[in-house]
């Protein structure tokens, strides 16, 4: 949907910016993990020493070889239009979209990462400024005079970027997304077999059937964001210590309370 709006809408400043309000308000209200599953294409498989971790390494991150020109002795990334090195989304120099570049991932999009080292704590506010500076620059409509090929590339660096700000958003997401970057893979489907923490998301779930008001589900809402937020520090911690075995069972445990939520929401 979104795809579709940036590539029609005619290009107006005060409209550019209400459609990205409207796409942001939509993200906030969702969890898009349609670009989290399609990781795996192309993967290639490393065997880990813990069994309960695999780690896979996708041409998602692997990159491509496009775009790249010599510099002396080593290959840096030039723009394909003005040849001027070290080109991003689009080129500072000629301000030309550039074609998408799948070794760029999401937190260096959004200036989060440095020197490949990556924080899942993501300060409040830091995502929207710079999503929409992007879109500013990578909107199709701001290319429409340009060849065809660069008004698609700019309908898929900004339909790039919409994932990104969607993915990055919202913790739960950003913590599947991390660990991929990583190489762990994250099976989504996968059931928890511990039977304290199956009966108390049972129990939760009566509960949120048998409320009878938005008081009674808002209280049950509260304590799945208090729940949320102490897996969120945990995931963190463990994640910035390499034990993956422990971040992927806090990712567990968002994912079930995370499921509460959604299901108190179409209640209330």
């Amino acid at each position: 949907m979104w795809r579709n709006q940036l590539r029609t809408t005619l290009f107006n400043p005060k409209t550019l910016a209400q459609l990205l309000d409207k796409n942001i308000a939509q993200l906030q209200n969702q969890t898009n993990f349609s670009t989290l599953r399609g990781f795996n294409t192309n993967q290639r498989t490393r065997v880990s020493r813990n069994p309960q971790i695999q780690l896979i390494w996708s041409s998602e991150f692997l990159g491509e070889s496009f775009g790249f020109c010599s510099s002396g002795s080593s290959s840096t990334r030039c723009c394909w239009n003005c040849k001027n090195q070290g080109p991003f989304l689009s080129c500072q120099s000629c301000g030309s979209v550039q074609p998408v570049d799948h070794s760029i991932d999401y937190f260096t999009i959004f200036g989060l990462s440095y020197d490949r080292d990556r924080k899942f704590d993501i300060e409040d506010g830091s995502l929207e400024g710079k999503y929409k500076d992007w879109q500013k620059k990578l909107h199709p409509d701001l290319v429409h005079t340009k060849s065809e090929e660069e008004r698609e590339y700019a309908a898929e660096q900004s339909a790039r970027v919409i994932d990104a700000y969607g993915t990055l958003r919202k913790p739960l997401s950003r913590a599947i997304y991390i660990m991929r970057l990583e190489g762990v893979e994250v099976d989504e489907e996968q059931t928890v077999s511990e039977p304290e923490l199956l009966g108390e998301i049972m129990e939760i779930r009566e509960a949120v059937e048998e409320a009878t008001d938005s008081q009674a589900l808002n209280q049950i809402q509260s304590q799945m964001e208090e729940k949320l937020r102490r897996w969120y520090e945990l995931f963190a911690n463990a994640f910035e210590s390499r034990r993956y075995d422990e971040a992927l069972k806090s990712i567990q445990r968002m994912t079930y309370y995370h499921r509460v939520k959604e299901e108190i929401v179409k209640k209330l």
